[in-house]
């Protein structure tokens, strides 16, 4: 696998969809559930999108499953070493993913979000906030993010509304994203 660059690993996933959307005081992370395996649908209703640390963190994982399951674990002992600080948490995973030499042969890519912030967090020891709040991983997830940047800003959408929308879009798009999405939520109603 190529580690030069974030584009290189986001290159490689085809198989999922997440969006990571944070408007006003809530944030939502939504993933389909599709689980491909070349251009057969092996499963429809994956869950590729969980909560840590008693429910304050949520994630979404593109990748390989048992990769994911692993960086879940070892994110949430650092969410446990670190209590309060996400952002600690994920550069800490990051660091042991990347000089790890074990880890370093998961593929994966993570988003992650709490109250605060949200972030990508990568194999390559990369650590990104994007500055508006939305993030798109996995084969759909340009798709999911572009729909979400044009629709963000309608007042009659909330943060859930906007990735159920976005989310739709996508899975109306690319072929390894479906329409079982999951929605978990953080903040005010």
């Amino acid at each position: 696998m190529n580690t030069n660059s974030y584009e290189s690993i986001f290159s490689q996933w085809h198989a999922t969809t997440i969006l990571c959307v944070r408007k006003k005081n809530q944030v939502v992370v939504a993933g389909d559930g599709q689980v491909s395996m070349g251009d057969t649908v092996i499963k429809s209703n994956a869950q590729k999108v969980r909560r840590l640390a008693g429910g304050e963190v949520i994630t979404g994982f593109a990748g390989a499953t048992a990769d994911a399951f692993t960086l879940f674990e070892r994110l949430e002992a650092k969410l446990e070493q670190f209590p309060g600080q996400l952002t600690r948490s994920c550069v800490e995973l990051a660091k042991d993913w990347r000089t790890d030499r074990y880890l370093r042969r998961l593929e994966a890519l993570m988003a992650v979000a709490d109250k605060d912030v949200s972030l990508i967090v990568s194999g390559n020891g990369d650590v990104l906030e994007p500055e508006d709040g939305i993030i798109g991983i996995g084969s759909g997830g340009n798709y999911a993010l572009s729909a979400a940047r044009a629709i963000i800003d309608r007042e009659d959408l909330d943060c859930e509304a906007v990735a159920k929308k976005s989310m739709e879009i996508a899975a109306g798009i690319c072929v390894y994203t479906n329409n079982n999405i999951v929605i978990e939520k953080l903040g005010d109603k």
